[in-house]
């Protein structure tokens, strides 16, 4: 051992993910608790039955370690979810909330709601004899994981010997012609991204706008709703035959396929399908790429956000191979660098960027000055 490697800091490990668990069920806070402390990278530093007893948690942690995610639930006695919501953020407006909702249409209004208020994201919970699903627990996982990651990246100080994640990624050039369509892909976190995304774009994309979010079929009408209210572009559950408007977002229904066909005079026109799932997901992304493609000639911008997985890659792969364009949300602000990680690090992208930039972006490309 050299004497400058003798006195080299040593790496440190990750911090732990720090929750809080707000719900009136004693069997469910059980439940989840297991479920998030069989990953040794997360540990439950407080439960709640209440809303009331949640803020109270959180105000008694030492300033030193502060919670980084709570996992909330809607219904409670004493103080609901919704209730508890901005009164936790005021106590500490740096903390991720995650709303754990009911697979209903008013649950998943009231999720939907809740993002706009400040939450972070949404898990759909099921009933409590089916709180052990797999997939539930894998999707809790992975955004109490990524959103500690956030919080700890934006809040505290870099741990002795640590170094933020760099992934090196080739890039490819621009467009030679303005695309015919945008497409957009995204998964776990990916609601709030498509707040700032849409937000960002605002009225004035002059090309139709398709939308594939791995989201239970219950949630995507009231997605579609709020996105639309969002003040810019129009977005709607796409049907099937209907022409793709440009400046409209046509969005993928759930448990449905939303694919893209060539219509009259150069118009083109959604395909909502039952076809089997792809990468376990329906909808899809890579369906809905595939057909772009060969729909748009090629001509087609796709934007690939925040998500688990690799939904979408196969596809991207012969966009870039037909002369279409892709973007992905980076590293550092994706909930999880999956789904865009996929395509960057495969070398597929014409920028990897963080969310706020993407639609300053995209509008350049879509107007054909992009560069």
């Amino acid at each position: 051992m050299t004497a400058a490697s003798a006195h080299a800091p040593k790496p440190q490990p990750p911090r732990l993910a720090r929750v809080l668990i707000c719900d009136d069920s004693a069997v469910i806070r059980g439940a989840v608790t297991r479920m998030l402390e069989s990953d040794p990278a997360i540990r439950v530093v407080a439960r709640a039955a209440n809303g009331q007893q949640a803020i109270d948690a959180l105000r008694r942690q030492p300033t030193g370690e502060r919670i980084d995610v709570v996992v909330l639930d809607i219904e409670m006695p004493v103080m609901d979810g919704m209730t508890a919501l901005p009164l936790l953020l005021r106590a500490d407006p740096t903390v991720r909330v995650v709303m754990a909702s009911t697979l209903t249409t008013r649950g998943a209004d009231i999720a939907m709601r809740a993002l706009g208020l400040g939450a972070s994201d949404y898990v759909p919970k099921p009933d409590t004899a089916a709180i052990a699903d797999d997939s539930f627990r894998t999707e809790l996982l992975a955004k109490v994981k990524g959103l500690a990651r956030l919080h700890q990246r934006a809040v505290l100080p870099p741990a002795p010997g640590s170094a933020p994640p760099t992934t090196p990624v080739t890039l490819r050039p621009p467009p030679r012609q303005p695309p015919l369509l945008l497409a957009i892909g995204s998964s776990t976190g990916g609601p709030q991204a498509l707040f700032t995304l849409v937000q960002g774009l605002g009225p004035s994309v002059p090309v139709p706008v398709v939308l594939t979010q791995h989201m239970p079929a219950t949630f995507t009408p009231i997605l579609a709703a709020h996105l639309a209210r969002l003040g810019g572009m129009p977005c709607a559950e796409a049907r099937d035959g209907e022409t793709l408007q440009p400046g409209q977002i046509a969005l993928a229904p759930g448990d449905r396929h939303l694919m893209v066909a060539a219509g009259t005079a150069g118009t083109l026109r959604a395909r909502v399908t039952t076809d089997p799932p792809e990468n376990f997901c329906r909808p899809a992304v890579d369906p809905m790429l595939r057909s772009a493609v060969t729909a748009c000639s090629g001509r087609v911008l796709m934007v690939m956000l925040t998500g688990m997985g690799h939904d979408g890659l196969a596809a991207t792969r012969q966009l870039v191979m037909a002369g279409g364009t892709a973007i992905a949300q980076d590293e550092a602000s994706s909930v999880v660098w999956g789904m865009p990680g996929a395509i960057a690090q495969a070398g597929l992208c014409h920028k990897v960027l963080p969310l706020p930039a993407i639609a300053p972006k995209v509008l350049e490309l879509v107007r054909g000055r992009g560069a």
